[in-house]
């Protein structure tokens, strides 16, 4: 069930699906390298499974969309960015990215190469203009891209 859940969440936030992914996987790889018990699993799995609640309720706290929040995760992915930028640069950086990307997004943007050029030309113009750390921009476009792919079918489908 908890595995449905991730693979759930990984259609909407990717960044945290990976997250999820790899506590469930350690976690049952602990279990069958007999480091836990099934009592400790079932403890591990109760508090992922509630994580994954907590996450998605985090968007109705902070003020953004379930989109925002995958963009703001795909950002803040690296520690030291978040330190350098602060959060409230992140969320607004996040909120323009789902704006300037479901402007831009076609059907088969996934598939052309100069479609996929044009949104990451739009997402390295975005992160400049905010001042994301140079050194970790490469990093923020692929997973920013990752993120985009992920929710893009149900953006071309309206």
């Amino acid at each position: 069930m908890i595995n449905g859940d991730v693979r759930s969440q990984s259609k909407r936030n990717v960044t945290q699906s990976k997250v999820f992914t790899e506590r469930l996987e350690a976690a049952i790889a602990r279990y069958h390298a007999n480091a836990l018990t099934t009592a400790q699993v079932l403890e591990e799995l109760i508090k992922l499974a509630k994580d994954i609640r907590a996450a998605r309720a985090r968007g109705e706290e902070s003020g953004l969309t379930d989109e925002e929040i995958a963009f703001y995760d795909a950002l803040a992915e690296n520690e030291s960015a978040r330190q350098v930028m602060g959060e409230p640069a992140l969320r607004v950086i996040a909120h323009e990215l789902v704006t300037v990307i479901k402007g831009n997004v076609t059907v088969d943007w996934m598939h052309r190469d100069s479609a996929r050029a044009n949104i990451r030309r739009h997402v390295k113009r975005l992160l400049r203009k905010y001042g994301y750390p140079p050194d970790l921009q490469d990093a923020a476009v692929q997973n920013v891209l990752q993120q985009a792919e992920a929710l893009s079918a149900e953006w071309t489908a309206l």
